[in-house]
């Protein structure tokens, strides 16, 4: 079966590259080619393809034109694949396109579109209504939603003690006698403590009420 695709890029030197690569590929055919908006949704409309490879960025507004001409399609073509690129390593666009439904979309880099197999292998993949998201892309998105680490693990587990007792209002003799320490010790654990959670000396900052509310704040998240 032909994979008839419509292609939409205002760039002309990039738009040819793309339709070059997609033609030398079997059983791919380029049906329509498009540098705006306007012009896509009438290719779209009147050629019924299979795939739109569209730039995300294109007249008239140079803004997300790709990404609502996608949103369209849902509801429009929803037999129809797209494959969005994008000059941008954005996650949120990533996330637009998907709103939804993941099925028959494909977001890439423009980077990788002298990848032939990974460009082809987008299209394919949309025309099979599965999806793709570029590995970059991916990684930020798996960054962006990763815990960041407290600052409070950095500190030993006999330090923690001291400071759960310092968040809780004790001075160095209490927590000294609750912990079986001398005042000493406990004083050099704070210290240590300070120094971890980078609570430097500062006239109108209180180190031990900083170090509770640090205390606080990561053991209710």
């Amino acid at each position: 079966m032909t994979v008839r695709v419509v292609l939409a890029e205002d760039n002309f030197l990039v738009r040819e590259g793309i339709r070059q690569l997609i033609e030398a590929q079997p059983e791919v055919e380029v049906v329509g080619v498009c540098s705006d908006l306007p012009e896509l949704e009438s290719a779209v409309t009147a050629l019924q393809p299979d795939v739109v490879v569209t730039d995300i960025r294109m007249p008239p507004d140079y803004s997300d034109e790709g990404l609502r001409f996608a949103h369209d399609l849902r509801g429009t073509h929803p037999g129809i694949g797209v494959v969005v690129l994008s000059q941008f390593a954005e996650p949120e666009y990533a996330l637009t396109l998907l709103d939804g439904g993941a099925a028959g979309r494909a977001y890439l880099l423009k980077d990788r579109v002298s990848n032939v197999d990974q460009l082809m292998g987008a299209v394919r993949e949309v025309v099979r209504g599965g999806s793709v998201i570029d590995p970059t892309v991916v990684e930020l998105l798996v960054t962006a939603r990763r815990p960041r680490s407290s600052p409070i693990e950095q500190l030993t587990p006999r330090e923690r003690e001291v400071l759960q007792q310092l968040a809780e209002g004790r001075n160095n003799a209490a927590i000294g006698a609750a912990l079986s320490m001398s005042e000493r010790a406990v004083e050099k654990h704070i210290n240590a403590i300070f120094s971890k959670l980078e609570l430097s000396e500062e006239p109108l900052v209180h180190r031990r009420v900083k170090a509770a509310l640090t205390y606080l704040a990561a053991t209710r998240s």
